[in-house]
Parts: C-alpha cells; structure tokens; sequence
C-alpha cells in the first residue's frame, strides 16, 4: 500500500467515526440499535475497511458493543453507569487542581474557552440539545489541554462523550431545565484564570453534585417505571379464565410511566 493510500484510509476511518458518533450524540442512533459493517459501508458508499476500523475505533471508546454474530449496537448506559461516570470524573479533577503541577494554564487559550463556555450556557437556557453537546464537548476538551497529562485529558474527554451518549435520549424524552443542565461553565474559566483553587473546587463540587442529583432521580423513576410494568404484565397474564358477565377489564394506559410516544 503507498502511503497516500494508507493516509486516505485513516482519514475515511475518522470521517465515519466521527460521523457515527455524531449520530450517536444527536439520538438518531438510540441506545440498543445494531447494525453490521455492511449496512453501514452500503448507507456511506464505501469499501467495508475503513467501515469495520472506525466502529472497532468508537467500541473502544466504549460507545459500541460489538458481538461476532450480531455486529455492532449502540451501547446501553445504565443510571449506575452514568453515576460512575460522574463520579471517576470528580475523583481525577479533585486530583489534578490539587497538585497544580499538572496543570498549567495559558492566558492565550483562555479566550476561545470562554466563547465555548458563554455559548453552551446560551445554548443550556434557549433549551438547544444539539448546539448545547457541541460547544459542551469543545469546553471540557479545550479545558483538558491546560492538563500536562494527556492520558488523564483523553480518558476526561471520553468519560465527557459517554455521559452524553447516556443523558441525550432521556433530556429529548424529559426536556431540559435548571434541575437537569448545569450552568457554571462561565464561573468556572473565571476561577480557573484567577487561579482560585478553592473556587475552582466549589465550582467543580456543584457541577458533579447537578449529575449525582439527576442520577437520583432518574434511578428513582426508572425503578418505579420498572415496577409498574411489572405489575401490568403480572395482571395481563393472570390465567384466571375470562371475565364473568358483567365485569370489565382493567383499562390499559397506552404508555407506561417513563416512556414517551
């Protein structure tokens, strides 16, 4: 293979992982959906090489499950993942602004992260998902370059993108709101360019606690929901023999708690 070839190739792989992760991000490919490598080479036109290396790529950062058999399906995050998620990510940045030796923050970059925090607090409030997760990725990914450690940066970033993969489908389901979407991405540059610690640490508590929070909640509803299905599927398959002359049946709610149409 000449090198032109080989450049072509890594350039295609990233184009479409790129492009499903994009898809991924924006619900279009929901939590469970599978497909194969070559109903995804048929939908882009190309060969199944560089189809096959992306979606190897994107299951390593863990948004994909891949099975020999089945193909590839967009990976399920539960509650509890999400929580872990929120959680290793607390745990590593209490760590790196407490050893400031691992990070260094250059005044130069801090004008485009501050455009990229205004415009996802903008996008936060006027209730845009899709702006919302882009400039939201950009922040944290700008952020994470004042971070000397580049495994650290890489593993936030993914962490950041799985969390998404996550919230997206429930925040179109349920909306958005200030109980939901944290707004301190402005408060945050500031502290950081201060070099507030303490500030930055107060910031970064609130921001971790919002995700715990929602993480609550979800879990509450979704185990009532859970339950709730339970008991309807229980009552429809009761063998009792058919209802008597006279008696009804149990209406049926066309959807249960915690779905939408």
């Amino acid at each position: 293979m000449s090198p032109s070839a080989g450049v072509t190739r890594n350039t295609l792989r990233q184009q479409i992982a790129d492009a499903l992760r994009d898809e991924v991000l924006a619900g279009r490919l929901p939590p469970g959906r599978e497909f194969t490598v070559k109903q995804i080479a048929e939908q882009y036109g190309v060969s199944a090489t560089p189809v096959r290396e992306a979606l190897f790529d994107l299951s390593a950062q863990g948004l994909l499950a891949s099975d020999q058999h089945r193909g590839f399906q967009v990976r399920e995050f539960t509650v509890a993942d999400y929580r872990a998620m929120a959680e290793a990510r607390a745990l590593v940045v209490e760590g790196l602004f407490r050893n400031p030796a691992e990070v260094a923050v250059r005044p130069e970059g801090l004008a485009s992260i501050r455009r990229r925090a205004a415009e996802a607090v903008r996008a936060a409030k006027g209730g845009d998902l899709d702006v919302l997760i882009g400039y939201d990725l950009r922040f944290w990914r700008e952020l994470g370059q004042f971070v000397l450690n580049p495994y650290i940066a890489d593993f936030l970033t993914r962490l950041r993108v799985q969390a998404w993969v996550f919230a997206v489908h429930r925040l179109r389901r349920d909306g958005m709101d200030e109980n939901v979407l944290w707004f301190g991405h402005e408060e945050l540059v500031e502290a950081i360019a201060r070099g507030d610690h303490e500030e930055v640490h107060a910031e970064m508590r609130s921001y971790y606690g919002h995700a715990l929070a929602w993480a609550d909640r979800l879990e509450v509803r979704e185990t009532e929901g859970n339950a709730e299905g339970k008991a309807e599927g229980d009552a429809e398959g009761r063998t009792d023999g058919p209802p008597g002359p006279g008696s009804a049946m149990p209406p049926q709610s066309p959807e249960s708690p915690g779905h939408c149409a």
